[in-house]
C-alpha cells in the first residue's frame, strides 16, 4: 500500500502507517486526514507535533493513556483528557494521531 504526497509515493503498511518514518513531512498528515475526511486545525497540529517530539525523545509511540497523561502534563488538563483528544481524532487519538504523525502504531493498540 502507499500514499501520494507532494508527487512522491510513500509506502505504508496494511493499516496505513508509514513504512519509513523518516519519509514523514507535513503533507503526510494532510493527505491521511483528507482520506479520513478530516480537516486539520492548529489543535490537531499541536498534538501531531507533540507526538513527534515524544517519539524523538522516547523512541516509542504512546498508547492513548500515556498520550493523555503526557499531553496533560505539557498542555494542561483541558487538553490532556480523552474527550478532547477523541474530539480531534475520532478513530482513536493513539492510533489515528500517530499515523498522521508518521509514527509506528502505538504499543498496546489493537
Amino acid at each position: 500500500m502507499s500514499i501520494e504526497v507532494n508527487g512522491k509515493t510513500l509506502e505504508t503498511d496494511e493499516e496505513g502507517y508509514l513504512a519509513n518514518i523518516n519519509e514523514w513531512e507535513e503533507g503526510v498528515a494532510t493527505v491521511m486526514a483528507k482520506e479520513d475526511e478530516l480537516e486539520l486545525t492548529d489543535e490537531h497540529w499541536e498534538i501531531i507535533n507533540f507526538l513527534r517530539e515524544y517519539y524523538e525523545e522516547y523512541q516509542v509511540a504512546p498508547a492513548v493513556r500515556v498520550l493523555t497523561k503526557a499531553v496533560g502534563k505539557k498542555m494542561g488538563k483541558d487538553k490532556g483528557n480523552s474527550k478532547y483528544l477523541y474530539a480531534l481524532f475520532p478513530y482513536g487519538p493513539g492510533k489515528q494521531a500517530c499515523r498522521y504523525a508518521g509514527l509506528p502504531k502505538p504499543t498496546g493498540c489493537v
